[in-house]
């Protein structure tokens, strides 16, 4: 992995302005790039200091959910790109993306398409019967292209990741189950509603039966987004309906136990998971509701949690479009994707597309056509993009199965603090000031002072 080892001067530097104690590791991003995920050490004070600098004070006695992971999705596109790689690059590869040894960054959790994304290089889904033909015995159901790159890589990342949780998505189903017979839009219709049921029950049986367990699916990608392609519109009646009266069933009978995850669309409109989670029937089979934030505010989080506490949430994509402009791009995800959704409830943080070349592509016609992958991948070299390191600053050290914690939450120092499975504490802390600031840092009787450059991230670790 390419993390530059520059020694900064004591200005740039995050570090303690004290005596020596207990060893505290951290790790910092900067907005000029001359930090990437760079180690350093510092350590605690025995007491706090008199100065009056702005204060992150972490109460581990405060608990609130548990983490799923970090990641991104891996889109057709991107599992083509990496399976094109040498055999031997490739392993190095995943292996740094999914492992937290050494200098992985330990991805713990993936999405990927049920059928294509916008981000594959043609539109498919798994059941394509000879056009105006029907197949409401799935006869003609298979998985395709993705036997030729999906599927191996996520094999070879099982290997390295064992625990690494999947969540499924479709973009579309079946064009012969839609009103409008296109991968563009249209809707599913109503006679058709119990055999998409039985081919997303037959996707995870297949999937189960090649090695790989789908913890949770969506109905449909951005169900209020008809225009991109593959694409379908689910208005919310439309998705209880599915719901309560075929899909949960289906799962049911079949007994499945990938969880059904709701919505999966922007911020601005919790009111979409709200009203089905109102429907009682619909929600006996739901787990949780899904998010973008393309538009909207990240707090809807906390209106859809305050609404219905009982269900879990998730953050699952956010895109960064190319060129990227790393200061501004960093900034704001680190501060709304990964510390927003997390202080709003999300079990995970996901970013867009893992991987593209230089063009932005592969994509659909009429799909994403600036699409910044966290890798750029051009035949055998492997460039590392902002996405890496807005993800890697979390998912290298807060492991599946940590639990967020309080923390409180000082001018320009939006943070976020877990406490990990192994009893260790981590604070991801970001300063959005145009300036440098000091900062303390209070834990158990403990003071850190530390000096954080303008639009850098660090994660702390004790």
């Amino acid at each position: 992995m390419q993390i530059k080892t520059l020694v900064f001067c004591l200005s740039l530097s995050v570090g303690v302005i004290a005596q020596q104690g207990q060893s505290v590791d951290y790790w910092l991003t900067t907005a000029d790039q001359t930090a990437l995920l760079q180690a350093h050490k510092t350590s605690w004070q025995s007491s706090a200091t008199t100065n009056h600098q702005p204060t992150i004070v972490i109460d581990e006695q405060q608990r609130y959910q548990s983490i799923d992971g970090f990641g991104y999705t891996l889109t057709g596109g991107s599992a083509k790109l990496i399976f094109q790689l040498p055999a031997q690059q490739r392993k190095e590869l995943l292996t740094e993306l999914f492992s937290s040894k050494g200098n992985g960054i330990g991805i713990s959790y993936l999405r990927i398409s049920v059928g294509a994304s916008d981000l594959d290089a043609n539109v498919f889904t798994y059941d394509d019967p000879p056009k105006g033909e029907t197949d409401f015995t799935l006869k003609h159901f298979g998985l395709g292209q993705n036997l030729e790159d999906l599927i191996p890589v996520l094999k070879e990342i099982i290997t390295i990741q064992p625990n690494i949780k999947i969540l499924a998505t479709p973009w579309t189903a079946p064009v012969w189950m839609k009103t409008n017979q296109s991968s563009i839009g249209g809707k599913l219709k109503p006679d058709c509603y119990e055999v998409y049921a039985q081919y997303l029950v037959k996707y995870l049986q297949t999937m189960k039966g090649l090695g790989i367990r789908i913890d949770a699916i969506t109905p449909q990608n951005e169900p209020l987004n008809p225009k991109n392609n593959p694409s379908l519109d689910m208005q919310a009646e439309e998705q209880a309906n599915f719901i309560a009266d075929h899909l949960g069933p289906a799962f049911q009978k079949a007994s499945i136990k990938t969880k059904i995850v709701l919505y999966d669309h922007n911020c601005d409109r919790p009111d979409y998971p709200i009203s089905i989670l109102n429907n009682a029937k619909a929600k006996s089979f739901i787990n949780g509701s899904a998010f973008h934030l393309y538009g909207g505010d990240i707090k809807a989080l906390s209106t859809v949690h305050d609404a219905h506490p009982d269900k879990d949430l998730y953050f699952t994509e956010q895109w960064v479009g190319g060129p990227s402009n790393f200061a501004g791009d960093f900034g704001w995800h680190i501060k709304n994707v990964v510390i927003g959704s997390m202080r709003n409830w999300s079990k995970n943080a996901l970013e867009w597309n893992l991987a593209a070349d230089a063009l932005y592509q592969p994509h659909t016609p009429g799909g994403c056509t600036n699409c910044l992958g966290a890798l750029t991948i051009e035949k055998n070299k492997v460039s590392r993009n902002v996405a890496y390191y807005i993800i890697g600053q979390a998912s290298k050290f807060v492991p599946a199965g940590s639990v967020r914690i309080a923390s409180s939450l000082p001018a320009n120092l939006p943070n976020v603090a877990f406490k990990r499975p192994d009893g260790k504490t981590v604070l991801l802390v970001f300063n959005e000031a145009a300036t440098k600031q000091d900062v303390q840092i209070k834990a158990k009787g403990k003071t850190l002072t530390a000096n954080l450059p303008a639009g850098a991230a660090a994660s702390f670790v004790w």
